[in-house]
């Protein structure tokens, strides 16, 4: 060993502090949180629930109503804009939750807020569907 060798820094390791994955490591490890947290909405949140199951009927028919790749794209990504926003809405109530039972005007107003996005989130979904719908009819 050499002087650098002897006065460099403890490693992460042996400071007792977790090790970053890396590469592929850190991939595997993100796809399982990921999976972690679809299965925690899955079981504790039902307007996931509701909102994947919809997603799921509606994405064929946005395969077979869109007439170009765009319109599907858009149709598509709408759903998955809902499912995403309802996502965030869970984990900011988890957090809010986090704290106990203490209630909070700000804590209220996080909660309200995460609702109020799902809410436009759906409401994208309504008129992106209508505009592809009535364009498709020809109405």
């Amino acid at each position: 060993m050499n002087e650098t060798t002897d006065r460099s820094e403890p490693s992460a390791l042996q400071q007792g502090r977790p090790v970053k994955a890396t590469g592929w490591q850190r991939i595997v490890a993100a796809a399982r949180y990921s999976m972690a947290g679809f299965r925690a909405a899955w079981h504790h949140e039902a307007a996931f629930r509701q909102e994947l199951l919809l997603a799921m009927v509606l994405a064929p028919l946005a395969l077979w109503l869109g007439v170009d790749a765009t319109q599907r794209a858009l149709l598509l990504g709408s759903l998955l804009v809902v499912l995403i926003t309802e996502l965030l809405n869970s984990a900011i109530e988890a957090a809010i939750d986090r704290f106990g039972g203490e209630r909070h005007p700000l804590s209220g107003q996080a909660k309200d807020l995460g609702s109020a996005a799902v809410f436009v989130a759906l409401l994208l979904v309504g008129v992106v569907w209508g505009v592809v719908v009535v364009e498709r009819l020809g109405w």
